[in-house]
């Protein structure tokens, strides 16, 4: 075989290489961008539902939901949370009976009392921080309910005592639980557009500086 058309070969084959390198690279970077865009899309669709399906959620989708909660960022990895996971149609009830806030979950198949373990809780000053933690969580259990096709609203207890000593009361917590808020959850029933939030005058670089 002549140099020439060795070479010709060698070309052809690198070019099929250096094309095969692009396209993969190419498919690699327009999946991150296509999962950038869903995750994006997801968080700015995620808005409250306080209206329901009589259909229960299933368990594989309840035990997704709670796995999204325990992916929350924690301060020194204490994990001070503990969810309570209510399907019966009586506590349901009773909790709705509980927050003013949550009438909803009378109607709702899930609701996810989400807790701070004050067992796990840090010491002094920085004990307030399992606050931050499980709302971190509860605000993952929320997105994921919208990215699995789920309705939930945030009803808020602590750190109003009326409203948290209630729902310790109804789900019979220890004093070393306090519940932060309920999520209800389920199966929309209807649409719900999400609220634009985006407002530049909330928003300041650098420094602070008055309008």
């Amino acid at each position: 075989m002549k140099t020439s058309t060795i070479l010709n070969v060698a070309l052809a084959i690198a070019l099929v290489f250096l094309g095969y390198k692009l396209a993969v690279t190419g498919g690699e970077k327009a999946q991150q961008q296509d999962t950038s865009e869903v995750i994006l899309n997801n968080i700015l669709e995620r808005t409250s539902i306080r209206s329901y399906l009589d259909k229960s959620v299933e368990e594989e989708k309840i035990e997704k939901l709670l796995r999204a909660g325990m992916a929350a960022p924690t301060s020194k990895n204490k994990q001070p949370w503990h969810f309570v996971v209510v399907t019966d149609k009586s506590l349901l009830q009773k909790l709705a009976e509980a927050n003013p806030h949550a009438a909803m979950a009378a109607k709702a198949p899930l609701a996810i009392v989400v807790c701070g373990n004050m067992t796990k809780a840090l010491d002094g000053d920085a004990r307030d921080f399992w606050i931050q933690d499980c709302s971190a969580a509860s605000e993952n259990i929320l997105l994921a309910a919208t990215g699995m096709g789920l309705g939930a609203v945030w009803t808020g207890a602590y750190p109003a005592k009326e409203r948290y000593t209630a729902v310790s009361e109804v789900l019979g917590l220890p004093e070393t639980l306090i519940p932060l808020n309920t999520i209800v959850i389920g199966y929309p029933d209807g649409d719900v557009t999400p609220k634009d939030k985006w407002k530049e005058s909330n928003i300041s670089y650098n420094m602070y500086e008055e309008e």
